[in-house]
């Protein structure tokens, strides 16, 4: 590592602060660089040249606009193989997971172009024959993103990309542990033609800028992806002036596989997204409920999945696992299936630190089966690589039994009824439902109901989150 300190981007330039603070490779526990942490001067300069540059930017003929960010879209995925490498080593991640990053941000910055054009702006029918009514969609002002840093750059894409195809302007934040990617993907931006101030990044490793982001009377709208305590805090603190708020939180996802399910598809389709990213996806299947009479098989079927996984970063052969973004969060989730053994679950793989790599806050690929509903490890968020299976029967309501969380981000089916499917997706109580395959992307709607959050990502709808809605009447 060099003394070289990674700057902030403000206004088209960068700033360097005071203080820094350090990005770790969980993957190896190096330290990779050191990042300028914002300050109170830093954060208003952000807001500041958001403001300033709303104006013009909100003003700019849509073609126009959309010409400087398909040259954006087109620098970054030259810029490919440099930015999956730093998601690599500030995220510890396989380099297949970071290369998927990247494509998801120039699909984002393109689709919501896309979008951008088809906005309805309707002519509403006056009884009285009197007046012409139309609605108008502007851009809603300065937008603050949050980004957690499980995937930096598929969560910059979710924000920029309505973001810009919108009009508003951005102060982004992204994680203490992952601000690299998102850093070097912003240099592009003047080099595209996009005007200095429409998107400001800066990064810090306490609460002090996001505390200063928040209680600003400048941003319009907050958008974040993070813990539900960590939204909970949030919108208090920017309870300052009326503000619109989008926000992706905390998720306790079941999936349910019924007798009638194909085993084998399922436990392949269930252990592979629990594992992904080292489980650390919002998404991921939290508890497996599977029917008694298929529990065996199903759990038989599970252990030779995981079974293929191999632990490391970077490129490899067959399905790689990466580490957990920090020793705390292993050592949380090791304590927690100790906790489960402790009343009565068993391990049927993994449930340790490995011994290789020896480096690294490294976690194996756990499977816990005899889990019941009432433990901690099915009640809390795990955000990582443990599956409990939990053993129902025909006498249970298994619908209530996945309802029985605050949270309802997403849910998953598995079986081969119509009928039973048809009531799944209308019974469960989470905003995504994806029956017999998970399935996601920049085009479908991403909501969470009860604790899960607030507004959306993803598809037309989060668009219009980034725009007001204005009624005009003209008496002819």
């Amino acid at each position: 590592m060099s003394d070289h300190v990674v700057g902030l981007l403000v206004d088209g330039g960068t700033v360097i602060t005071r203080k820094s603070f350090p990005v770790i490779d969980p993957a190896t526990e190096e330290t990779i660089a050191q990042v300028a942490a914002a300050d109170a001067e830093a954060v208003g300069a952000a807001l500041d040249a958001a403001a300033r540059a709303f104006g013009p930017w909100s003003r700019m003929a849509p073609g126009e606009r959309k010409a400087a960010v398909l040259r954006y879209a087109s620098l970054l995925e030259g810029e490919r193989e440099r930015l999956a490498e730093l998601l690599v080593r500030e995220a510890g991640k396989p380099y297949a997971t970071a290369d998927y990053e990247v494509t998801c941000l120039v699909a984002s910055l393109r689709y919501f172009l896309e979008e951008a054009e088809r906005l309805r702006q309707d002519v509403i029918v006056d009884p009285t024959g009197r007046f012409l009514h139309y609605t108008l969609r502007q851009p809603l002002g300065v937008v603050v993103g949050l980004l957690a840093w499980n995937y930096p750059l598929l969560n910059l894409g979710y924000k920029l990309g309505p973001v810009l195809a919108s009009g508003c302007t951005a102060v982004i934040k992204p994680s203490r542990h992952t601000p690299l990617a998102t850093l070097a993907a912003a240099e592009l931006l003047a080099e595209a033609g996009i005007p200095p101030g429409v998107v400001n990044v800066i990064a810090c490793d306490d609460r002090s800028a996001a505390d200063e982001l928040l209680s600003s009377p400048i941003p319009s709208l907050v958008t974040m992806i993070g813990s539900t305590e960590s939204g909970i805090a949030l919108m208090g603190s920017a309870a300052t002036s009326i503000k619109h708020f989008s926000l992706e939180l905390g998720g306790n996802a079941p999936a349910i596989v019924y007798p009638d399910a194909d085993l084998a598809d399922a436990a392949l389709r269930v252990v592979n997204l629990k594992f992904a990213n080292a489980g650390q996806v919002c998404v991921a299947p939290n508890r497996c409920l599977v029917h008694a009479d298929v529990y065996e098989c199903f759990v038989k079927a599970a252990a030779e999945v995981a079974a293929e996984f191999t632990l490391g970063s970077g490129k490899a052969d067959g399905p790689l696992m990466g580490p957990l973004i920090t020793a705390d969060a292993r050592d949380r989730l090791l304590a927690i299936v100790e906790d489960a053994a402790g009343e009565g679950a068993h391990v049927v793989c993994g449930g340790g630190r490995p011994q290789q790599p020896a480096r690294g806050y490294f976690m194996e690929p756990t499977i816990l089966r005899d889990v019941r509903a009432d433990m901690r490890v099915a009640r809390e968020e795990l955000f990582g690589p443990v599956l409990p299976v939990i053993r129902y029967t025909d006498d249970d309501d298994v619908l209530a039994m996945a309802n029985d969380t605050p949270h309802g981000l997403a849910a998953y089916v598995f079986t081969s009824d119509l009928g039973t499917a048809l009531r799944a997706g209308e019974g469960l109580e989470a905003g995504s439902v994806c029956v017999n395959e998970p399935h996601f992307g920049v085009h479908l709607p991403h909501s969470g109901l009860k604790q899960s959050g607030v507004g959306l990502d993803r598809s037309a709808y989060s668009l219009e989150e980034y725009l007001t809605l204005k009624r005009v009447s003209i008496r002819k």
